[in-house]
C-alpha cells in the first residue's frame, strides 16, 4: 500500500490539473504510457527535441525518450527518484510550478552558466540524481566561470564600438 504522501501527491496533482496536462502531452506526442512506482506514470518515447533532458516531469507523468529507458527502469533509479521529487514540487506549487521553474532556470543560466546548477528546483530534486554536474558560479567582478576560465565579453566584438563612451572635445 502506498504511503500517505504518495497518495496525497497523486490526488493533488490530479486536482491541480498538472497530471492531466502531462497525460495529454504524452498522448499528443505518441508516448506509450505505463504505471510506475509510487503512483508515477511513465511515458516512454517522447519525440521532441525540447527540453534537452533525459526525462522531465509534468504532474505525476515522467516523459522520457526511448534512449533513456534503461536509466528510468534501473533498480533504484536515481533519474526516476529525481523526477519523482519534481512531481512533489508540482503538488506543492500547482500551476505556478512551470513559470517558477523557467524563471529559476533562466537565473541559474545567468549566475552559473547552465540552467540547473543554481536552480533551487533542480538542487532540491538532486543534481547528481538528475544527471547534472554541479557548476561553479560566475564571478560577478570578472564574468569568469570556474569551469572554463574564459572571460565572458559583455558585448560581441561588432558592438564594442557602441559600448564605448565618446570622448569629449571642447
Amino acid at each position: 500500500m502506498p504511503s500517505v504522501p504518495v497518495v496525497l501527491r497523486r490526488w493533488i496533482n490530479l486536482l491541480n490539473l498538472s497530471t492531466p496536462a502531462g497525460l495529454l502531452l504524452a498522448r499528443a506526442t505518441g508516448c506509450s504510457i505505463t504505471p510506475g512506482p509510487q503512483k508515477i506514470i511513465l511515458a516512454e518515447g517522447y519525440p521532441l527535441s525540447l527540453p534537452r533532458a533525459a526525462a522531465f516531469t509534468v504532474g505525476n507523468v515522467v516523459l522520457y525518450r526511448s534512449a533513456s529507458a534503461g536509466r528510468i527502469h534501473a533498480p533504484d533509479s536515481p533519474l526516476l527518484r529525481h523526477e519523482t521529487r519534481h512531481s512533489s514540487q508540482y503538488a506543492f506549487l500547482g500551476p505556478l510550478f512551470l513559470p517558477a521553474y523557467f524563471t529559476a532556470s533562466a537565473l541559474s543560466r545567468l549566475v552559473a552558466g547552465d540552467p540547473a546548477s543554481a536552480n533551487p528546483f533542480e538542487r532540491l530534486a538532486g543534481l547528481r540524481d538528475g544527471g547534472y554536474r554541479p557548476g561553479r558560479p560566475r564571478s560577478p567582478r570578472t564574468g569568469r566561470t570556474g569551469r572554463t576560465g574564459r572571460l565572458r565579453r559583455p558585448f560581441p566584438r561588432r558592438f564594442r564600438a557602441l559600448s564605448r563612451r565618446p570622448s569629449r572635445t571642447v
